[in-house]
């Protein structure tokens, strides 16, 4: 999954809630820069990308967290498909947000 935060702090306590809540296995946090059309005018700003490990069966849920708990009133939340990787990074992922883990 894909979401982007207004700061590093927010960028943060989503990562932290993700963890926490066995949504994510792992969360990365990078500086980008973001240009974009918001009622109607063009904004430029600095953000950081967060690059969130989960699985399709949990994408629903981490999803819901990130809408609670995202300052922005349209969050950036993309969920993209896995096509591939190494299966004991994988089966690392599925097992670190398994009910129960």
């Amino acid at each position: 999954m894909l979401c982007a935060a207004a700061s590093r702090e927010e960028a943060a306590r989503l990562a932290e809630a993700l963890i926490a809540r066995r949504l994510a296995a792992c969360v990365q946090a990078l500086p980008i820069e973001s240009w974009y059309r918001w009622e109607g005018k063009v904004e430029r700003a600095a953000e950081v990308m967060l690059l969130i490990k989960t699985t399709r069966a949990k994408a629903g849920e981490a999803e819901a967290c990130l809408k609670a708990l995202h300052g922005y009133a349209v969050p950036e939340i993309i969920v993209l498909p896995v096509e591939g990787g190494l299966g004991a990074y994988l089966d690392w992922v599925s097992a670190e947000v398994a009910d129960g883990a």
